[in-house]
């Protein structure tokens, strides 16, 4: 027999106030704090909008974190939400007993909406957890004193009707309120589009930035001055900057340098830059070192994905100080085979107490140059997870490797090449070789500790574009299947 917990009287007051708006807008200025969270959000999802602009206009608390509660974009709530804040900046209402400090656009969770304030303290919890969220930059006097609207912003290839309006809206009332953007992605928008949009935001308030344009390196030196701004940047994703040659006239070696260091000298303008992540940027070749010499604070972060490498490029991580506090290190698609690790073997011991992933995959790695790296990693007792599909190595080196991660014993995750042995000519997958070396590895591994997650796996099938996978049992691409 079943019990339906009855309804509380704070439930049904809500209830109520939501079937009467023009009771629960006038009931506003006397409503206990401890109903406008509940209220507010039970008004946002029943698209009440009348009361949440009357809402918004009384808001009791500093914070009002309504993005947490918009799971896509709408138009009608954005209206009315903003409709509010401006009788709140016109005075058009009666105020209590603290004015909205903050209004909070971003699509994350928030604790706020979490609270279930208890009979006696509930009125002030709501407020507390609102103020521990509350977005602290920019700290000059003069901005802490307007209200500050936060936001994210993903700019694709236009502005939609939503972004427009909010910047519209925004805009026009820069001399009242201040517009925080803290995460801007950026994808295949014109430098034009770019620059109008960031002309409206601090750029010192802006945490996270992917440019993801297709920018040419002219462009993107253009872009320079703006990207230097942004003083406070604690991510950063850079991709697909080519070196585009069609339609374009040839620029000279020392026009197309000047450019690059216009770009990278922006980065000795951060000073709180821990995520540095770059994918298919082809300048970097031989302007690695450049960049990491510019870096201000160390990194816990840097992926380096599809670039091309020279020697003078490794031998920088073995130079960097920024470099010596890394938990996570990413190279991926980058041709190693024809260059001395020496460099990487030396940053592998500097950061044997905080590297927590490593990724070389597809780096085509050697015998040798893998069997460089042994006794640097076999100090990296922080390591959870390791990737190193895609490189040329032998049974006898594979097993060797594994024996010198015996003392890891943090690995929740291992993926391993399979052994050259396992190819024909044109490494064509044999199926029976690579289900016996492959089982005979886990078993080396079995006995040296207790591995979690660990796959071998051959390299990608030229014709399924899938690959041969052995974890405990093998499976096989669809070529085989």
């Amino acid at each position: 027999m079943s019990f339906q917990v009855p309804p509380t009287l704070q439930s049904l007051a809500v209830e109520s106030l939501l079937k009467n708006e023009a009771l629960a807008m006038s009931a506003l200025q006397k409503l206990p704090r401890v109903f406008f969270p509940p209220l507010f959000k039970a008004a946002f999802i029943g698209r009440h909008t009348k009361i949440l602009k009357a809402m918004v206009a009384a808001w009791p608390f500093p914070c009002l974190p309504v993005g947490a509660l918009m799971k896509f974009h709408d138009m009608m709530i954005l209206q009315a939400v903003l409709d509010g804040v401006d009788m709140q900046l016109t005075g058009n209402f009666h105020p209590r007993r603290q004015k909205l400090q903050v209004l909070d656009l971003r699509n994350v969770h928030h604790d706020f909406w979490d609270v279930s304030p208890g009979p006696v303290d509930g009125d002030r919890s709501a407020e507390t957890v609102c103020e521990k969220q509350i977005p602290t930059r920019p700290h000059r006097y003069a901005l802490r004193q307007r209200l500050k609207v936060v936001t994210d912003l993903h700019l694709e290839f236009d502005v939609d009707e939503y972004q427009t309006y909010l910047l519209q809206w925004a805009q026009e009332r820069r001399g009242s309120l201040h517009l925080c953007c803290v995460k801007m992605q950026i994808s295949g928008l014109s430098m034009y589009t770019v620059r109008k949009v960031l002309k409206i935001f601090q750029p010192e308030c802006i945490e996270e930035l992917e440019l993801n344009t297709g920018w040419t390196l002219s462009t993107l030196a253009c872009f320079a001055p703006c990207l230097g701004q942004m003083k406070h940047l604690r991510k950063l994703l850079l991709t697909e900057v080519h070196e585009k040659h069609f339609n374009i006239p040839i620029t000279s070696t020392d026009t197309q340098e000047k450019r690059v260091t216009k770009f990278i000298s922006q980065f000795s303008k951060f000073n709180c830059l821990q995520h540095l992540n770059m994918i298919d940027v082809y300048f970097l070749k031989d302007h690695l070192n450049e960049l990491l010499r510019c870096l201000k604070t160390p990194l816990e972060f840097l992926s380096i994905t599809l670039c091309k490498f020279s020697q003078s490029d490794l031998d920088s991580f073995a130079q960097c100080q920024s470099l010596h506090h890394l938990k996570h290190l990413h190279l991926a698609g980058i041709n190693l085979y024809d260059l001395s690790l020496v460099p990487l073997s030396i940053l592998l011991e500097k950061v044997a107490d905080t590297l927590k992933t490593l990724e070389l995959e597809h780096c085509r790695m050697t015998d040798s140059q893998l069997s460089a790296l042994f006794p640097a990693l076999s100090q990296c007792s922080q390591l959870i997870e390791v990737y190193f599909y895609d490189n040329d190595i032998s049974m006898a080196v594979l097993s060797n490797f594994l024996h010198h991660t015996a003392n890891l014993k943090q690995l929740n995750v291992e993926l391993y090449p399979a052994p050259l042995e396992c190819y024909e000519t044109g490494f064509v997958v044999r199926e029976e070789k690579f289900s016996q070396l492959s089982s005979e590895l886990m078993n080396i591994l079995c006995t040296l500790r207790q591995p979690k997650s660990v796959s071998f796996a051959s390299q990608l099938c030229l014709q399924c574009l899938q690959r041969c996978i052995y974890n405990m049992e093998t499976r096989l691409c669809h070529c085989w299947q």
